[in-house]
């Protein structure tokens, strides 16, 4: 027996009575419910297995299929439908229920009468069709004769809590009908029949059903979307730990690439984690640029029920520390997603703080459940459940590690070529697909394994110093380089130009020779001559006390990944065999300015510093700075020995008028002409000075450090800007007291 359309039940969330319809005959004992959901994106399929939980606490047969998994036809023998659908686009339907429909629509639709059906529908009121599909679905059934039992329920983006009052009424009203209902004029307090569910212990409000810790951890979706932004490889290295880390708490890590990610698919999510480093002034990394641009555009989606946490990687040393992650953190809150964890804003040492508030933020994330609820109470409970439980280990080291999902791209690289039987240089380019997340070092591993065995370079862990080599300019550790961070992509493709450090002799192909560093480390003396101090008595002797402040700095100016990448820096290494180079003389000022140095050893450092092969040798830091793989605190503290020596030697008394000029002369032309800067500083009446000195001849005849030919020569006279020829060698023995005109090169840029 079927129901006529004037006997279904009207509710209101807001009302205070429901009122069932009279059942007879067969319908009475049918207790089976056919849950259906229409999903784009998992919202409708996880209130589907939650109203699965619920009705089978209600006495009900529940069978949940997706709208792809039945044929228009089985509708037709279902006693009770409870629909579950969200709306795609334009008002189209989600991509699992467009078959559904269209043959919902076709030639021979199912006759329903005797079906009882309840809709509720997922939207976006931002949108024009504001839930067009769960409307559809709801005339439909209507159209064929199937009973409303409740008012179809139109959900926006905040859809959890009145989704889990419309599953309660439902359910209570599907109960009845398989088990007998009121009388038609029976009147029923909605206290009674809007009741929650029992569930095995407890159930949150609004959330899902948990009967305890093992249920949270084992039911319905446990991802956690963690996206990285990052320049130097720091911060995809962390989220991948913190992939593997996510397991102990009973969550599924999705490890992201920001470059290229798709924004609105976040609101779909349940648990959202970002690990992003800071580039420059307070800039998003390179691979986070869009994803940032977009996320702060109109058409980012909302993220009411995405819970998030926001860890930071930055350099105290710099004005905006951290910016890009406090960025991403106020954007999440104001789109409407809630923040499960303050924000860490980690300095350069991050491992520690980091690893600290990962044991807070991980179980927090993991206390969230598949509907976007948050179970306080079981937080505590998830932290000793992964201190005392180990969830199994893939992988040699413990873990398997995620996939990152991104596509390939394609690549030319060219690479160096040595070989040193027949002392012939080359090079040999190679075309290839590669993944975007590959590192240099993997992108060499790979061409040596399936292109040419005899490719050579130093391999080792991802953040071996030894490795270090040539990348488009940019000298890196290629086991912590991404193939994509390393060159523009351009007609759908990235160029590498792959060298092995310069300043070094090369052995084969990119793999140099250190030992000459190494050499130069151990003339500067590196060991420590202390002098006696007043200290604690311990039961080690006296041990001497520091100010916090002078340990952070001392420390500071070694912390470098790589020597041989501050060594190669340098545009004077090539051109002097005996300069120290930018690494050992960092290193001896940092032992310089150690307050537990003796004065003796202290009074050696400065000998050595100012000497001919010391901070005298370098011309210009700026190729230093531009590296990005050279902290800021190393070419901070060569500055300082630069000045320190140059002041101690008289640079900035006699010599400042000719300082300027030499600077003036190359900031405003790019071009330098030394033999021109004596008439700059003296005016008119140096010509002659220039002509009985023999510089007017030198510099018409190029036996200068600029060079060139006659004409060049000749326009050097002109007033300044002077000479047009390239900026000069750093060293040329036609010019005398060379390390004086070296040390003007590094006035310059102490000054500006």
């Amino acid at each position: 027996m079927h129901f006529s359309t004037c006997t279904y039940s009207i509710v209101g969330l807001s009302s205070s009575w429901i009122y069932s319809p009279r059942l007879t005959g067969d319908t009475m004992s049918d207790s089976s419910l056919l849950i259906l959901f229409g999903s784009e994106s998992g919202n409708a399929e996880d209130l589907a297995s939650i109203a699965e939980k619920q009705a089978k606490s209600q006495g009900l047969s529940p069978t949940v299929k997706g709208m792809d998994e039945i044929e228009i036809g089985d509708l037709a023998g279902s006693k009770n439908v409870l629909l579950y659908c969200s709306t795609s686009g334009e008002g189209e339907m989600p991509d699992n229920a467009i078959d559904l429909w269209e043959a919902a629509n076709g030639d021979s639709p199912p006759n329903l009468e005797g079906c009882n059906f309840a809709v509720c529908a997922l939207g976006d009121t931002s949108y024009e069709f504001f839930c067009q599909s769960g409307k559809d679905w709801d005339g439909w059934f209507e159209k064929q004769g199937a009973t409303r039992v409740l008012d179809r329920l139109d959900c926006d983006v905040e859809y959890d809590d009145p989704a889990a009052e419309f599953t309660a009424s439902a359910l209570s009203i599907f109960a009845s009908l398989g088990g007998g209902a009121p009388e038609e004029s029976d009147a029923v307090n909605e206290s009674d029949a809007d009741v929650a569910p029992p569930v095995e212990d407890s159930a949150a409000e609004g959330g899902e059903s948990v009967g305890g810790l093992d249920d949270l951890l084992s039911s319905g979706d446990r991802s956690l979307v963690l996206l990285f932004g990052s320049q130097s490889g720091n911060s995809e290295g962390l989220a991948a730990k913190i992939a593997k880390d996510a397991k102990a708490y009973g969550l599924e890590g999705e490890v992201h690439d920001m470059d290229g990610f798709d924004f609105n698919s976040l609101s779909s999510k349940k648990r959202v984690m970002i690990v992003c480093s800071t580039w420059g002034e307070g800039e998003q990394p390179d691979n986070a640029e869009d994803l940032w641009q977009f996320s702060i555009s109109e058409s980012a989606s909302r993220m009411e029920g995405v819970h998030f946490a926001i860890l930071a990687l930055g350099d105290s040393s710099y004005e905006f520390f951290c910016q890009s992650g406090k960025e991403w953190d106020g954007q999440f809150e104001k789109l409407g997603a809630t923040r499960a964890i303050d924000r860490l804003d980690c300095d350069v040492d991050y491992d520690a703080p980091a690893a600290e508030w990962l044991m807070d933020a991980l179980p927090t994330l993991a206390a969230v459940d598949s509907t976007g609820h948050f179970h306080e109470d079981m937080v505590d409970s998830i932290k000793m459940y992964a201190s005392g439980t180990s969830l199994g280990a893939e992988g040699e080291d413990g873990f398997s590690m995620p996939d990152i999902a991104i596509e390939a791209i394609q690549v030319e690289a060219t690479i160096f070529r040595y070989d040193p039987e027949t002392s012939s240089t080359g090079t040999d380019t190679w075309l290839c697909s590669l993944s975007a997340n590959m590192s240099v070092l993997e992108v060499l591993r790979t061409l040596k394994m399936t292109q040419d065995g005899s490719l050579t370079f130093r391999d080792g862990t991802v953040d071996d110093p030894n490795t270090a080599i040539s990348v488009n300019g940019r000298l890196v550790l290629p086991g912590l380089t991404r193939l994509d961070s390393v060159a523009p992509m351009r007609d759908g493709q990235v160029s590498l130009r792959i060298e092995p450090l310069p300043g070094f002799d090369v052995i084969r192909d990119l793999a140099i020779d250190p030992w000459s560093l190494e050499r130069k480390r151990e003339s500067s003396e590196p060991w420590m001559v202390a002098a006696t101090r007043e200290g604690a008595q311990t039961p080690q002797g006296p041990i001497g006390t520091m100010e916090p402040g002078a340990a952070a700095k001392i420390h500071s100016i070694r912390n470098f990944a790589s020597q041989n990448i501050i060594h190669s820096s340098s545009d004077a290494i090539p051109h002097a065999n005996g300069y120290l180079g930018p690494a050992v003389i960092a290193s001896s000022w940092s032992r310089r300015n150690d307050p537990r140095t003796s004065p003796t050893k202290r009074k050696a450092i400065d000998e050595m510093l100012s000497s001919h092969n010391g901070i005298k040798a370098e011309t210009d830091f700026a190729p230093i700075r531009r590296q990005s793989s050279v902290p800021r605190q190393v070419s901070d503290a060569l500055l300082e020995v630069k000045n320190s020596v140059m002041t101690d030697d008289g640079f900035n008394g006699k010599h400042g008028k000719h300082v300027w000029w030499y600077t003036w002369s190359v900031k405003s032309s790019g071009l330098v002409n030394d033999t021109v800067i004596y008439r700059q500083a003296l005016g008119p009446f140096a010509l002659l000075g220039n002509l009985f000195s023999g510089v007017t001849a030198r510099m018409v005849l190029g036996f200068t450090r600029t060079g060139g030919n006659m004409f060049n020569g000749m326009l050097g006279m002109v007033a300044p800007p002077a000479g047009i020829g390239k900026m000069p060698k750093q060293f040329n023995s036609s010019v005398d007291k060379h390390h004086e005109v070296v040390s003007i090169f590094n006035e310059m840029d102490g000054r500006f």
